[in-house]
Parts: structure tokens; sequence; C-alpha cells
């Protein structure tokens, strides 16, 4: 190998099947013995139970996944040059398939670019990233200063947290890595419209870039519409309901920042509040009591099952916000319906959404599925990656 002997897992008989398949995950169960003495997050070499190379990953003693493949190619060195290559592959993509109205994507998707355990976002000059595994942690410096040396950016922000860092044993830390910037802030475009990321305070690493594309489409759905946004946090999709012509824009939240955001959205855009007025309530209490409909209604709510334990729950809950959007949306009118919960499967999710729409006693038909867009590809073999799902529906 080049002169690098990694350490070795070998997994149990016809355990390797999934690798073969594409799937960039070993769990602790499907291994059977290990050479050398490798720490959590080190790379390790995987074998069959024949002793033939099957990948080179990050080995975790602590958590259920304890191996995530970083190539199927075996005699490859996990060096600076290699992270090169793939910020280098990530950067070219996004290149290819960013438009130049556009300053906010997703540049690195975790196993969906190589990288297990990162994300990447791109805030016009400024990066975010967020670490969750130990063998990104380990291998990180080789990663920023790529990123340094491809981009160039005025600032790079760490935010790496929740409970997934846990589980491989690392802390949580947030702040600036790179740049003098601190204002936690970026002026960013996307399709042409001006939006502000708090990267700092902000969900996630401050901006939903994975609705990008169903944005822009049911934007383009919108004209001569009401619509009711849902959820809307700091009201991307009420914006381009508006650019996109609706008669009037709704959108709710119970967060105050969120709403402050999206009323300030709304008027950087060149729309007044006062026409598309954004409201301070708790969803599901106003789908309860709200009087009339709306042609089109977007829900995009939080993930509702954070564990695999909160899946009856959060099923319950998506089962009700969903019945009470159908009941109020209007004959001919649209409903367009997430779930970005790891733990809802999308078959499970299309259930749900059918029960809704039996429970209402309404005919709804399917016009599209809805994903992420193409800056959050995904591993052929991983379907765990696909952790947004939606559905376009009408009412019959």
């Amino acid at each position: 190998m080049k002169g690098v002997m990694y350490p070795e897992i070998t997994l149990k008989s016809g355990r390797e099947a999934a690798i073969l398949r594409g799937h960039p995950w070993v769990f602790s169960g499907a291994i059977a013995g290990l050479k050398g003495k490798p720490a959590d997050g080190d790379v390790v070499l995987a074998k069959d139970s024949k002793g033939q190379g099957l990948a080179l990953g990050f080995f975790n003693s602590r958590t259920d996944i304890a191996f995530r493949v970083l190539t199927r190619e075996t005699d490859r060195v996990i060096d600076a040059a290699f992270w090169k290559g793939r910020v280098w592959a990530a950067c070219d993509l996004r290149e290819r398939i960013i438009s130049a109205n556009t300053s906010a994507y997703r540049l690195i998707n975790a196993e969906g670019d190589g990288f297990p355990g990162l994300i990447v976002d791109v805030y016009n000059d400024t990066v975010v990233c967020s670490i969750t595994t130990a063998g990104m942690e380990k291998q990180w410096q080789k990663v920023l200063d790529a990123l340094i040396e491809r981009l160039g950016p005025a600032g790079i922000y760490e935010q790496s947290a929740g409970r997934s860092r846990g589980f491989e044993g690392l802390k949580e830390r947030k702040g600036f890595l790179y740049g003098d910037d601190q204002k936690g802030v970026a002026h960013v475009m996307e399709n042409g419209h001006s939006f502000e990321v708090d990267f700092v305070g902000g969900q996630k690493t401050g901006f939903f870039l994975d609705q990008r594309v169903n944005r822009e489409r049911l934007g383009a759905l919108a004209r001569g519409m009401n619509v009711l946004n849902c959820f809307c946090y700091t009201g991307a999709f009420s914006v381009y309901a508006a650019a996109g012509g609706a008669k009037k824009v709704v959108s709710i939240d119970i967060s105050k920042s969120a709403c402050a955001a999206t009323s300030e959205h709304l008027k950087i855009n060149g729309f007044s509040p006062d026409d598309h007025p954004v409201i301070e309530a708790d969803v599901f209490e106003y789908l309860r009591n709200l009087q009339g409909s709306f042609d089109l209604i977007i829900l995009d709510p939080p993930a509702f099952a954070k564990t695999k334990r909160d899946v009856p729950k959060a099923s319950r809950g998506y089962k009700e916000i969903n019945m009470q959007a159908v009941k109020h949306v209007a004959r001919g009118g649209m409903l367009a319906t997430f779930s970005c919960s790891n733990f809802i499967e999308e078959d499970l999710f299309y259930k749900i959404v059918q029960g809704s729409a039996r429970d209402a006693m309404t005919v709804m038909h399917l016009l599209a599925r809805l994903e992420a867009g193409p800056d959050h590809p995904l591993a052929f073999g991983h379907p765990e990656g696909r952790y947004l799902k939606g559905m376009l529906l009408r009412k019959s």
C-alpha cells in the first residue's frame, strides 16, 4: 500500500454485501476481528472473511456505525493529496450546477461527496462547516487547508454540534477558524433573491439550502394564488411565492426571531409585510382554528423524529399537521409537504400523508416527489442520506 500499512478489520462471512452494493457504513455487529490497535477515528482497511480487501475508511469502536467507507481503492494513501482531490471534485461539481445568480449552496454533503461526517456550506465569501465524526475530526486540517487554497474565503466558521458528536466521543465546538470576519451574518443571493443568513445563531448552518430547487418550483406555481407558508423560518418560500406573483402570502412560525427575519426578507426583496402578513403562532393551533382556505399550502416543519424512539410520536405529528392542511387547501389547490426527519423513511411518510387525506375525506393527486437539490448528492447505495422527502399534491 505504497508504504502505508493501515490497521485492519475483518467482516463476518456475507457481511461484505452492503459495501459491495455501495453502502458506506458497516455496523459493529458485522465485524469479526481487528488487527492492530486503531484509535477511534483512525483509518483502517476493511477485509471480507476470506481476507480480500474491500475499502479504506474511518473506524470507531464507540458507535454502532463502526466503519465508514472512504474509498474502495484499497491501495490509496489517505493524505493531504487525497483530500485535496476530493475538495477539488466537490468544487468543480458546484461550479457546473450552481447558477451565477446564486451565492449560497452546499459544497460538501458528507458521504455524498466522500467526506463521512462533514458538511460544508458556502454563503457568499463565508464558509460554514460542521464535523460529526471522529475520523473527519482527525483529517480536518488537511480538508481545511484545501478549502482555503481553492476558495480563498473571507472567513470559515465551524458549527460542530449535535447528538452525533457525542456518540462519536466529541465535544461541541463553535467559532471562527479562519479570517477576521466576526459579524456572524452573510448576505447571499439565491436565484436572484436576497437573504441575510445568520450562520452563528441560526438553525443548521443558518439557511435551508436543501430547499432551493423546491422554492424555485413552488414560486413558479404561485402566480395568482393565496399561499400559506407554515413553519416559515426566515421566509425563503414566502419570498419566492411573492416574487412568483402570488396574490397574498401568509407566513406562520412560532419563533419571534424567525418572523422578524421573514418580514425583513420580504422587505429587502421589494414586498410589503402589509400585503404578505407574517404571523407569530403555533402552526398546529393556527390550522385547527383557521377559517377559509388557501390555493397553496407549504408544510416544511422541523424534524419531528430525532431518534428511532421518536418515530411513533413523530408519525402522529405529521399525520395531524397534514390532515389539518389538507382540510384548508382549496379545491383544485396544492399542498407541498415535507419531512426532514432521517428516521421517517420515505415510504412511511407517503403512507402518513395518504392517511391524512383519507381521514380528511379528501382526494389528493400526487404531482411530483420533491427532494434536495443537486448540490446535496447521495452515495448511490445510501438511502439513509436522503433525509429530505417531499410531495406536491393537488386537491380534487
